[in-house]
């Protein structure tokens, strides 16, 4: 049994990650670790000018990403983690290259200097990827009403996920819980969100960490990996 568990939550914008972090902290009793949006002073100018305020946005979630990585592994205890440093750059940032958002200088810079971190990072234990479909995505986006999401291209969220089809696929060699996540409310639906739990503590293979017996199979969960 490990020292202590890294637990990532992953999925495209509106994918419910921050809602599900602070429910499975609560449940686990485990420290969360949240995405900065609100004192982020990048985010919102983005929307507006991408291409301006690309480069700049990245290098903050970054930095801070890579900030809330080595807290959990300086704490050594038991966490959950909204998002990881993986997905900043292999999905949003490479989305952004490719758009001709970051050009290719800025690209060149940022991905070296993500090898460079993640060279030096435990990976995480598990990551659970929250899988929607873009209509449940915009719906998600417009009932949390932050203006600046709303100008939001439903194209970008699609290149988004097409881009997290591909990183989910390239991550053999570490487990990986993917959750058809349409149809499920894991807030108002009591059982959808047991049904979450049990299945992630299945996929965490420490039956040390839990009394609850194996999650019976359910085709709305996948486990990937070792």
């Amino acid at each position: 049994m490990s020292e202590f568990f890294h637990l990532v939550l992953a999925g495209n914008i509106g994918a419910g990650k921050t809602t599900v972090t602070g429910l499975l902290s609560d449940r686990f009793g485990w420290r969360a670790y949240y995405e900065r949006v609100a004192e982020n002073p990048f985010l919102e100018p983005f929307y507006g000018d991408m291409a301006r305020w690309a480069f700049a946005l990245q290098i903050y979630f970054l930095t801070h990403r890579l900030g809330d990585h080595r807290s959990i592994e300086e704490r050594r205890e038991s966490a959950i983690q909204d998002r990881s440093i993986h997905e900043d750059a292999l999905i949003f940032a490479r989305n952004l290259h490719e758009m001709g958002k970051m050009g290719a200088g800025e690209w060149e810079s940022y991905l070296a200097l993500y090898r460079q971190v993640v060279a030096l990072l435990r990976p995480p234990d598990l990551v659970v990827y929250l899988r929607r479909g873009v209509e449940s995505l915009c719906r998600n986006i417009h009932l949390r009403g932050r203006d600046y999401e709303a100008r939001m291209p439903r194209d970008y969220l699609a290149r988004l996920n097409r881009y997290y089809e591909d990183w989910i696929a390239s991550r053999r060699h570490e487990r990986v819980l993917v959750v058809e996540s349409d149809g499920l409310d894991f807030v108002d639906r009591p059982a959808d969100l047991e049904l979450l739990v049990r299945q992630v503590q299945s996929a965490m293979g420490q039956r040390e960490l839990f009394a609850d017996d194996e999650a019976p199979p359910d085709p709305r969960f996948r486990l990937l990996g070792p």
